[in-house]
């Protein structure tokens, strides 16, 4: 929550929203008491209230067209508009929250709050505590973080196989070394056989320059010989490898499904099905919420014992009136009892739920088909870009196809022209020369080899050089695996600290609240979080649940474990409110939505419900409860009192 709220006095204005004309109530922080008998508009104002912080739970005034809910927080002001056109109620305006569910949930606790009602009604309490937390992201977060711990070690992977390689090209460029200080000595002294040869020449020189003209030009052709022979043994080597990167791409593309365009268009049509029904579901449950907020204003705000009185000037009518508990429906006109009315707002409620559960699945469903479309696209793309690279690997493999032609054409002619040089030079040898011819082949000889060892000495020194600064990554990639190591840890326990830390805070409150509350026989209420292999559909598989346990105990000091069902009305609506305030705690509500809602808590004692409001009041900056005079007189007469709406 933004701290610059903290401490800051809440102003609200309501038009038309639930019983309500037109209102406006001024909220400090701490706890307001909105307190009077039936027919005074308190769950209008509460239903206001979560209206106003994003909440659907709220419609609008039944004879109006229009409604609207202004919240201003010191300088920070929120709205709430209602719309009815065409029979339809749409909202509008800038709520507090963008996302309400945690707030409907945990902090709006209502007489039809689900928290509340799950306990009572034996419903998975773990599903509602976890309901807020995007499993599915936190699963996908991991799964990415998986695939870059495993691009890591392949790195790290690599590192140490450089590492392996370093000695071995190390002892190559050794030896190498030593190769080219023989091979120099060898031609120094070859040198100086020639020179020597050279001085007892002198009157030949003109045939010697003739002999050693042409003996460069037999160096030259050499070493362009070795070089196109490289250039042959590169372009081959080439060849090999777009060929097997062809074949790899062909068996890529043999396994990639078919996916014709028309089972695109299938899924387009599938996907915008569902997204029509989600749509007529919302507008279905939205139609409902209104009948059902509807009913429950005129349950809570007219009163069955205005309408008897208001029937005859009798006086035995009138006490007739006061003890039946019957009502004049507002929607046919006939006399019906209550509690008919309240069963089928109860059916309602039901059918609410059964839709909302319908969309959730739906939009499930929805989300599968968008992943599937998604893939088959995927699929399309990968397709053509391999064909893309199939054309390009063909086409390059010609280029070399082509090179290789020409270069092993160019090693022809070299051949050839090595060939004539040779001869040439054998018909300039005579008796004089031979000795100086053979010591100058030697030594282009030697100059070769010398030329070829220096070259592989800067192949190998490139290597290690490069193999040397791969390895200065090694600590840095090291880290990162510790970093993504320790986030994996994080998200793979943050589900289990979330259910463990809200079992152990339901606990310790429902612990210090009995303890308070003074129960007589009730010894505890707790949640064990327990793994138990259940059936879904045709698998067994295995479940957190988390079970509700009752300890009771006798006149004799004896304990048993019982079931919710034996609850009193009073326990019952406690352990509820425990358990809703769990879920406040555990998921932080109080950082997020300033107000915190009760209603509905006339199944427990005044006394109770004081001891229960004052205890609950030190989380939220605002906590508003409904209560009935009575009731409230058991709280401090220091907190703020509305009796007028």
């Amino acid at each position: 929550m933004d701290t610059e709220l903290l401490g800051q006095q809440a102003s609200l204005e309501v038009r038309n929203v639930g019983g309500i004309d037109e209102t406006a109530v001024a909220f400090d922080p701490g706890i307001t008491i909105l307190t009077g008998r039936n027919a005074t508009n308190r769950t209008s104002l509460l239903r206001s209230i979560m209206a106003v912080m994003g909440s659907d739970d709220a419609s609008l005034k039944a004879d109006a067209d229009e409604g609207r809910v202004d919240l201003t927080v010191g300088d920070e002001r929120y709205v709430r508009t209602f719309t009815r056109s065409n029979g339809t109620v749409t909202t509008g305006g800038e709520p507090f929250l963008d996302d309400p569910e945690l707030a409907d949930l945990f902090a709006f606790l209502l007489e039809s709050n689900e928290a509340r009602r799950s306990v009572a009604m034996s419903e998975d309490l773990r599903e509602l505590i976890m309901r807020p937390v995007d499993t599915d992201a936190i699963h996908a977060e991991i799964r990415e973080l998986e695939r870059e711990k495993s691009r890591i070690d392949d790195e790290l992977d690599d590192l140490e196989d450089l590492k392996g390689d370093l000695p071995e090209l190390e002892r190559k460029r050794s030896r190498l070394e030593d190769d080219i200080e023989a091979k120099r000595e060898e031609l120094a002294a070859k040198e100086e056989d020639i020179e020597a040869l050279d001085a007892d020449l002198d009157e030949t020189r003109e045939e010697k320059r003739e002999l050693e003209s042409r003996l460069d030009d037999l160096r030259e052709k050499r070493s362009a010989l070795e070089r196109v022979r490289s250039d042959i043994d590169l372009q081959q080597d080439s060849i090999e490898s777009l060929t097997a990167e062809r074949r790899e791409l062909e068996a890529e593309r043999e396994e990639l499904p078919d996916a014709p365009m028309g089972e695109h268009a299938e899924l387009d049509d599938e996907i915008e099905r569902l997204r029509g029904r989600i749509d007529t579901l919302e507008r279905e449950v939205s139609d409902l919420q209104d009948v059902i907020g509807f009913n429950e204003d005129q349950l809570d705000e007219t009163g069955a014992i205005t309408s008897h009185l208001d029937a005859g000037d009798d006086e035995g009518a009138v006490t007739d009136a006061l003890v039946d508990d019957s009502v004049v429906c507002w929607t046919c006109g006939s006399t019906v009892e209550t509690e008919r009315i309240t069963s089928t707002l109860d059916q309602l409620r039901s059918v609410r739920q059964e839709k909302l559960e319908t969309t959730r699945s739906l939009e499930s469903e929805l989300d599968e088909l968008k992943e599937q479309r998604r893939t088959y696209r995927k699929q399309q793309q990968r397709r053509e870009s391999i064909d893309r690279k199939l054309d390009d690997v063909a086409t390059e493999l010609d280029d070399r196809e082509e090179q290789l032609e020409s270069l092993r054409e160019e090693r022809e002619d070299l051949n050839d022209d090595i060939e004539a040089l040779e001869a040439e030079i054998e018909t300039l040898e005579s008796d004089d020369f031979g000795d100086v011819l053979d010591l100058h082949k030697e030594a282009n000889q030697l100059e070769f080899e010398l030329g070829r060892l220096e070259s592989d000495l800067d192949d190998v020194t490139d290597r290690i050089g490069s193999i040397e600064e791969r390895l200065t990554e090694e600590e840095q990639l090291r880290s990162q695996r510790e970093e993504v190591d320790a986030e994996l840890r994080n998200l793979r326990t943050r589900i289990d600290r979330i259910e463990e830390n809200a079992v152990e805070q339901f606990n310790e409150h429902m612990a210090a609240v009995l303890d308070i509350l003074g129960y007589d026989n009730l010894e505890r209420i707790w949640i064990e979080r327990v793994e138990r292999t259940v059936r879904e559909g045709r698998r067994n598989v295995d479940k957190t649940l988390f079970e509700l346990h009752i300890v009771r105990s006798t006149e004799s000091g004896a304990t048993f474990e019982d079931t919710i069902d034996h609850l009193s009305e009073s326990e019952r609506e406690v352990t509820g409110l425990v358990f809703a305030l769990a879920g406040y705690l555990v998921h932080e509500v109080y950082e997020t939505v300033p107000f915190m809602l009760l209603d509905s808590l006339e199944a427990i004692d005044s006394e109770r419900i004081a001891t229960l409001i004052e205890y609950v009041a030190d989380y939220a900056e605002f906590l508003v409860a409904a209560l009935l005079p009575e009731d409230a007189q058991a709280l401090d007469d220091d907190y703020t009192r509305v009796t007028e709406i």
